[in-house]
């Protein structure tokens, strides 16, 4: 695994609408995290574009409380964000040949300095790969339950 960053991949049988509408509404992130982290939305808009910023609740041994601002967006196939590091995560949806939509998860440290993403690397890289893919299977599970 590359230090600059972790991905995980699933096809989904719902079109990319359906994906990206999970994606686009922070109040859903705890229906699709794969970390088990993400405890409630707690601010910010039904939909997320360019910009937007929204808070979660958090829980990793301690409770806490996380900002994220969308640095990345183009409906229906491409959203991301970060807090206050500079590292991202990012959701790129492909359309399948039968409806469908590839989806791959991607953190991304490539925007962090060389020390703190093999800090974040070092410390975090192997559960955020376990959370990368446990996110796949669940957000595959949410929008073809959507799409029935």
């Amino acid at each position: 695994m590359s230090d600059k960053s972790r991905t995980a991949s699933t096809t989904i049988a719902a079109p990319p609408a359906t994906v990206f509408a999970i994606l686009a509404d922070p109040r859903q992130h705890p229906r699709i995290d794969g970390s088990g982290s993400v405890k409630d939305s707690i601010s910010g808009p039904e939909r997320l574009e360019l910009g937007s910023t929204f808070g979660m609740d958090m829980k990793q041994g301690a409770s806490y409380k996380i900002k994220n601002k969308v640095v990345e967006f183009e409906a229906d196939k491409l959203i991301a964000w970060r807090h206050m590091n500079p590292h991202i995560w990012r959701y790129e949806l492909t359309p399948t040949a039968d409806g469908g939509t590839q989806v791959t998860e991607t953190w991304d440290l490539s925007k962090c300095n060389p020390i703190v993403r093999g800090v974040l690397s070092a410390t975090f890289g192997s559960r955020t790969q376990k959370a990368l893919e446990g996110t796949m299977v669940k957000l595959k599970a949410a929008a073809e339950s959507d799409a029935a």
